[in-house]
């Protein structure tokens, strides 16, 4: 948690966050991932001042095992003075106690932040999907918590001006924003308009910018004029590019691969001109000019 401090910016963990979005999709199915269609409405994560702070915690920690399907686990919250914004102890369940930052005593609107990344430990835990490394499960985490509709309110905490700032979680303000964008554009759902931080707004399109890169890319025939020529000459002397890379098809031939923009799963096709290519992941349809 970052709590009046620097916040870092910019996309220094996306490959780690592409990778995430792999593995979610690897160890969950695409079915599975489609029931997640519908993110936590702001409405049942409100937290009001004069709402009690522990059964208000509580009946939030409910909504969001309620979201992520966790029917027979139940959730003891408390508060503590601590560094990071909160903790869980990950054991067989069915109860688990989640520690809260004392902060949150007096900043109740951001509980649900705190508590999603928090309930989404539990949910990887019983998936048995880690990454090595403190810092890469952090991660995941966060990516597994808003591509899965709750990290709306991660990015929402986030919070800076000349005076002060508030972030929570491991990813970068728009690092949130783009994986918030990659849900937006497999569910058509518009997460902006829940964002009562503008600072969390601005994240929000600059990641949807760099999402969108991500669908124009060679060999995709949505790449620009610049692309396309590159691609070309890169195709003729067999050099990889920064997305894509040739190999032999074992006939006298090339396959080129490159990952699916929607999942990051790598993708290898024929290069022949035009192709319809199917992820086997996440089934989106790619146009190709291979």
């Amino acid at each position: 948690m970052s709590n009046d401090g620097p916040v870092e910016h910019g996309y220094p963990h996306l490959e780690t966050v592409r990778a995430s979005i792999t593995a979610l999709y690897k160890r969950l199915s695409y079915d599975t991932v489609q029931t997640f269609a519908t993110s936590v409405a702001p409405v049942d994560v409100a937290f009001c001042d004069t709402d009690d702070l522990y059964l208000g915690a509580q009946r939030v920690a409910r909504e969001l095992v309620r979201h992520y399907r966790l029917p027979d686990a139940r959730f003891v919250v408390s508060f503590r003075e601590m560094t990071h914004a909160a903790n869980v102890e990950l054991t067989a369940g069915p109860e688990y106690f989640v520690e809260l930052n004392d902060r949150f005593r007096t900043h109740r609107r951001d509980i649900g932040a705190a508590l999603a990344h928090e309930v989404m430990h539990v949910y990887l835990h019983r998936l048995d999907l880690s990454f090595p490394g403190v810092r890469d499960n952090e991660i995941l985490t966060d990516t597994a918590t808003t591509y899965l509709g709750a990290g709306w309110l991660l990015l929402d905490a986030y919070r800076e001006d000349a005076a002060s700032s508030q972030k929570l979680g491991y990813l970068t303000p728009e690092e949130f924003g783009y994986v918030l964008a990659k849900r937006s554009l497999v569910f058509g759902e518009d997460p902006s308009v829940w964002f009562t931080s503008p600072q969390a707004y601005k994240a929000y399109v600059k990641g949807m910018a760099r999402a969108r890169e991500d669908e124009q890319q060679p060999p995709l025939t949505a790449a620009g004029w610049a692309g396309r020529r590159r691609y070309a000459r890169d195709r003729r002397q067999h050099v990889a590019g920064a997305r894509y890379s040739f190999a032999s098809d074992g006939g006298g031939g090339l396959r080129v691969s490159f990952p699916c923009p929607t999942c990051h799963q790598r993708i290898r096709v024929p290069v022949r001109g035009r192709v319809r290519a199917r992820c086997g992941l996440c089934r989106t349809v790619l146009e190709c000019d291979t």
